[in-house]
């Protein structure tokens, strides 16, 4: 396979363009990005702009919220360590779970280490909730930080996870570009909470 000259290339590989002359036009997206995060946010009445940290201040809403584990502060280790476990209202896949705290902040490392701790302990806690709920042959686990990396909510930090199964990219994902959600996730929620209130028997109780 030839190369066109600047690109390189390995068999099985994509090619790589190098095309220094674009930074400038990425440092330009950056500066907009950056001036809009700076400015006022339009966000309706009664929202904070995060509909997570909503669902966060709201726990009278858990069900309706598909919210399936809450952790308070005291309970996480701290101030600001409380966070919660919900599922995805637009899901990739079948119990598609995003973890996060209720406090927002946008970058991984503007929580503070406690917090850092507190929220992979809630991922480690949503892992067994979902092995034990639906039994996925693959969970992909990851954060988007930042509008540019992919974050639907930038101002919020959270994190995902995808079950996945063998075959799950079907022909209806590949030619349809359409993905099935083979269940509600009002019952996806309901089995999620019954595996938690049984790995928290199994705990002694408290589960946390």
């Amino acid at each position: 396979m030839s190369t066109a000259p600047g690109s390189t290339a390995t068999p099985g590989t994509p090619r790589v363009l190098s095309a220094p002359w674009r930074e400038r036009y990425l440092k330009a997206i950056g500066e907009a990005e950056r001036v809009a995060a700076a400015a006022p946010a339009v966000v309706p009445p009664g929202s904070s702009g995060s509909f997570l940290r909503d669902y966060w201040l709201a726990p009278e809403q858990d069900e309706a919220n598909l919210v399936v584990l809450r952790r308070s502060d005291a309970e996480a280790g701290g101030p600001g360590c409380g966070g919660m476990a919900l599922l995805n209202l637009y899901p990739y896949a079948n119990g598609h779970m995003l973890v996060a705290l209720g406090d927002a902040r946008g970058r991984l490392l503007e929580y503070e280490p406690a917090q850092r701790a507190a929220l992979w302990r809630l991922v480690d806690d949503a892992s067994a909730m979902l092995a034990r709920a639906v039994e996925p042959q693959g969970v992909n686990i990851g954060v988007n930080e930042g509008r540019a990396a992919g974050a639907g909510v930038p101002q919020h930090l959270h994190v995902h996870l995808i079950p996945r199964w063998l075959g799950d990219v079907n022909f209806m994902t590949a030619v349809g570009g359409v993905r099935v959600i083979p269940g509600a996730a009002e019952e996806m929620a309901r089995r999620l909470r019954a595996a938690w209130a049984d790995i928290a028997r199994e705990r002694g109780g408290g589960g946390r």
